[in-house]
């Protein structure tokens, strides 16, 4: 159960900074296409948000206490610590990150299965199919 937790934890991380780095955006971009951008990113940020609850409730599922946000800071591998981009930018990184969260749902989701867990499984599968969803959206704007 222990590398269950660890695994979430990682995801709970990715999913938070990830919808860190969309609001920051969303706040932030400018330009022509200011308004298609600023809706796209809030969309992002607002299903991250959201989906953050939910992974921590699926640690506490588990019996163990939700980590705090310095640790879920630490832990993720997204970049949060960059001037403001131009709208093109924020886009493809916003892509790479979103690849970045599939990959750790989808330790967690394979942890999880592995483990007979199967709501928690069943939870992580539905969150990799939003970001893939979001994956197409970036890459088709980025052209």
């Amino acid at each position: 159960m222990n590398s269950l937790v660890e695994a979430l934890k990682k995801a709970l991380g990715d999913t938070l900074n990830y919808s860190f780095k969309s609001q920051y955006y969303h706040w932030n971009i400018e330009g022509i296409y200011f308004y298609q951008l600023h809706k796209l990113f809030g969309n992002i940020y607002e299903d991250a948000q959201a989906a953050t609850d939910l992974i921590a409730e699926l640690i506490r599922t588990l019996n163990v206490p939700a980590p705090d946000h310095k640790e879920l800071i630490t832990i993720s591998d997204i970049n949060n610590n960059e001037s403001i981009p131009d709208g093109k930018t924020m886009v493809v990184n916003l892509e790479n990150d979103n690849n970045i969260v599939i990959i750790s749902l989808l330790s967690a989701y394979k942890i999880a299965e592995t483990a007979g867990e199967i709501g928690i499984s069943n939870a992580l599968q539905d969150r990799i199919q939003v970001h893939h969803k979001f994956g197409w959206k970036l890459r088709a704007t980025a052209k």
